[in-house]
């Protein structure tokens, strides 16, 4: 694949991969917001039912004892007017009384307000008014209207009669503490069957102000401080006017809003985090893809290059060996000869690393194990490239130090890994080739490790070196030759053994290849 194309389509699947995931992002915050909103619209719905509620009951209590004593006089003056109020307040105040009792210095206080502020001449055009009306209707009426239940009765007022009573019960209320006209209880349970009655499930603190000072009415936990407080006006007068203040803290807001949205949240979550995953895979196995793609480029070039030598050194052989003026000289025959038999072992051990690998990927490699002396087999490995080192004016040393040596292993593909591992110790070697072979127990068993001296290798190429192909750039050191296959037939081969390699290893100053072996005894 072009690389432009590539990263081209790498870029257009990252984009649409943070597009979908802004969009999952945007459609549930703006979802929280519209059920916040709609959460918030019907508290406002809530807190005027509970107001009107508490208003309407607070009608229902003190209009009829109001009516009665209006209906058992024919004028109302300034006295009848104090007696009515007080009697009113008596009445009221025992229907809402949520302690013991009323208290007497609180009643003297009703008083009080009722002989020295309320508006009598309002009151007593009021109360004329709603006399003379029940006059017309006249007495037998009176019967009547008494035999008709409460509600109807309350029903039956024209719009008039009702806002004379209103003006007239909220004078009298007004004089009475805040506590004494609503309880607790009164307001945890309407606020309770309000949100049941919209399925919403979620806590509240409440409480009541007086022009912005606090009641008795309140929650042990309210606080004005809270992020989000509403609230409605109690009491609300004849001009719309309350000094009265009823705020609720839903407390269980937020987690009510989200639990709303949960369950498609989770489920976008999921499905974004499935694309997520998925998006990684893909994108990983391109790269590797891509990678191994060029990795195979370079290694059938590099083979190529590596069989076309041979193949070029054979013919040539070949032709010097038909010329009659060498075909008389058996020493030079000889010669040739030896050289076509050598190409061609190069040539058969390259074709045979390449089949191993696929033998070893197909499990149909037949590795037939059995008690061997390590010691023994690194020694004949040792004895396989000696002439090489030697040649290059290097050392192999051995420092055999392990007293326990019996492994279980296959002697011919055990002792192809050490020559493997030397033969490249040989090739990363820049200068004269410096080896040193050593042994060692450790529990149950057997380590082995080769150091060398030779250019080492980065950090990264530890970590894939044992990787099919793989081969690390060795900058200005072009005799390297090599198809990446042997350290992976390697690791293949002491993982069968149950064994362990690794390797430690720094730029400049060189290798330790470190195999460890279970014992047998």
């Amino acid at each position: 694949m072009n690389k432009r194309l590539f990263v081209l389509l790498i870029i257009l699947m990252s984009l649409s991969l943070i597009g979908i995931i802004f969009v999952q992002g945007y459609w549930i915050n703006n979802t929280v917001e519209n059920n916040e909103e709609q959460f918030s619209f019907n508290a406002k719905q809530i807190l005027i039912s509970v107001s009107n509620r508490i208003q309407y009951r607070e009608f229902e209590e003190m209009f009829f004892p109001l009516q009665e004593i209006l209906d058992s006089i024919e004028e109302p003056d300034n006295k009848t007017i104090r007696q009515l109020l007080n009697i009113s307040i008596d009445n009221t105040t025992k229907s809402f009384a949520y302690t013991d009792g009323i208290l007497e210095e609180d009643y003297k206080l009703f008083s009080s307000f009722v002989n020295f502020n309320i508006d009598t001449v309002r009151l007593k055009n009021i109360l004329n008014r709603n006399v003379d009306s029940a006059t017309q209707d006249g007495k037998n009426d009176f019967t009547r209207r008494n035999s008709k239940s409460k509600l109807e009765r309350i029903r039956g007022l024209t719009d008039l009669q009702r806002m004379d009573y209103e003006i007239v019960i909220g004078e009298i209320a007004s004089f009475i503490p805040i506590h004494r006209r609503v309880q607790k209880k009164e307001i945890e349970y309407l606020l309770r069957k309000e949100l049941e009655e919209r399925d919403i499930k979620v806590d509240f603190e409440y409480a009541i102000y007086s022009n912005a000072l606090a009641t008795k009415v309140r929650s042990d936990d309210f606080s004005l401080d809270y992020p989000t407080t509403y609230a409605i006006p109690l009491f609300v007068n004849d001009e719309g006017v309350s000094e009265y203040q009823l705020y609720v803290n839903f407390t269980g807001k937020k987690q009510y809003v989200l639990s709303t949205i949960k369950g498609m949240a989770i489920l976008s979550i999921i499905f974004t985090l499935i694309i997520v995953v998925a998006y990684s895979s893909a994108l990983s196995q391109l790269m590797q893809q891509r990678q191994i793609s060029q990795i195979k480029t370079d290694f059938i070039n590099n083979m190529t290059h590596e069989l076309k030598t041979p193949i070029a050194t054979i013919n040539l052989a070949l032709d010097s060996i038909k010329n009659p003026k060498i075909s008389g000289d058996q020493e030079k025959v000889k010669r040739y000869m030896n050289m076509i038999r050598e190409e061609n072992k190069r040539m058969h051990a390259q074709v045979e690393n390449v089949l191993r690998i696929s033998q070893l990927e197909k499990n149909e490699l037949n590795i037939k194990k059995e008690r061997q002396e390590l010691h023994d087999i690194i020694e004949d490995a040792v004895t396989h490239v000696s002439l090489i080192v030697e040649n290059r004016e290097g050392y192999i040393k051995m420092h055999l130090g392990a007293l326990k040596t019996t492994v279980l292993a296959n002697d011919s593909h055990l002792t192809n890994v050490i020559v493997n591992i030397l033969d490249n110790a040989i090739k990363y070697s820049e200068g004269e080739p410096k080896i040193d072979v050593y042994t060692e127990n450790v529990k149950n068993s057997i380590v082995l490790k080769i150091r060398d001296q030779g250019i080492g290798m980065s950090k990264v190429a530890q970590k894939k070196i044992f990787e099919k192909f793989f081969r690390e750039h060795t900058g200005d050191l072009h005799n390297v030759k090599g198809h990446g296959l042997g350290l992976t037939y390697v690791k293949r081969i002491i993982d069968d053994h149950h064994g362990q390699i690794w390797v430690e290893s720094e730029r400049g100053k060189g290798s330790t290849f470190i195999i460890k072996l279970p014992l047998i005894s």
